[in-house]
């Protein structure tokens, strides 16, 4: 996947000026490149006729966009939960059972990624590069605000050219636990609470039953644990681990990785029938 130019971080899909990519190469010897569009006269426009992603606008491609997952933060006082599920599914097929789905911004800033797997990965490590520029310019950490922003300002670029992404941007700065909702077309919002996925609505309804602002760690570590499991239980394109991480005034702390099949017996159908014994975490998981 291409690079984007160093010296123009936000202007994503303009053309470099011959000197500008030049003196780029020279001084940092990079192999400076732009994200590439389609070889249309119109790209936009190209993208739109045969990369629709939402529901029920991609009937007439040949190549449909089948994508599921279950994604979930909230903020309580004690800071910010991000729990997700590790499932990567092409339609019925099951591709992988450990992706990663939580982005690792810098030491207090995390992304969650759902949608097009390589579409939120891109960009959540491109917002990274642009957190990072920012500090070394301005000598002070990005606040939580400013990153999201970053972040929609890229998407509204693209807005309309078939990028699928759903994230949360999660992280702690001056004014405290912050998490913000950012997606493809643009959209940027604050809240105290987001699910995002195929399962988001069965998360939603464990989430509004039993999120309070006072609860302690354990609690909403058992609640972030508690969603994912009913989700996984409920909806098939979720499943494999769940991966939970803790966000709090020193920044982002990894509790585990679960097998959501343990998580099933422990909270949605626990006590009478035996769980089967526990699985070995995945070397690519992080413990």
């Amino acid at each position: 996947m291409a690079a984007l130019a160093i010296d123009r971080m936000l202007d994503a899909g303009a053309r470099p000026k011959e000197d500008d990519a030049t003196n780029a190469k020279d001084i940092l010897g990079l192999n400076v490149q732009r994200f590439a569009l389609a070889p249309t006269p119109d790209p936009a426009q190209f993208s739109k006729d045969n990369f629709g992603v939402g529901y029920g606008t991609d009937n007439h491609q040949k190549v449909q966009f089948a994508k599921g997952t279950t994604t979930l933060a909230f903020k309580f006082d004690g800071g910010v939960i991000i729990s997700v599920d590790s499932r990567s599914t092409m339609g019925p097929y099951i591709a992988s059972q450990t992706v990663k789905k939580v982005i690792e911004i810098n030491p207090f800033l995390l992304g969650t990624m759902a949608g097009g797997a390589a579409d939120c990965a891109f960009w959540e490590r491109n917002l990274g590069t642009q957190c990072r520029m920012f500090e070394l310019r301005n000598k002070r950490r990005v606040s939580v605000a400013a990153a999201s922003k970053m972040l929609a300002n890229t998407m509204y670029q693209y807005r309309g050219r078939g990028l699928s992404m759903g994230t949360m941007v999660c992280g702690w700065d001056e004014s405290g636990p912050q998490l913000y909702y950012v997606d493809d077309d643009g959209t940027r919002l604050k809240g105290d609470a987001f699910c995002v996925g195929s399962g988001s609505t069965y998360a939603y309804g464990v989430i509004d039953s039993h999120l309070r602002a006072d609860l302690t760690v354990e609690e909403a570590i058992d609640l972030g644990r508690r969603a994912i499991a009913g989700a996984a239980h409920r909806d098939a394109y979720s499943g494999g681990w769940n991966n939970l991480y803790h966000m709090k005034e020193t920044g982002w702390e990894f509790i585990g990785a679960v097998d959501t099949n343990d998580l099933y017996y422990e909270h949605v159908h626990p006590s009478h029938i035996p769980a089967p014994p526990p699985k070995p975490t995945p070397s690519n998981v992080p413990r």
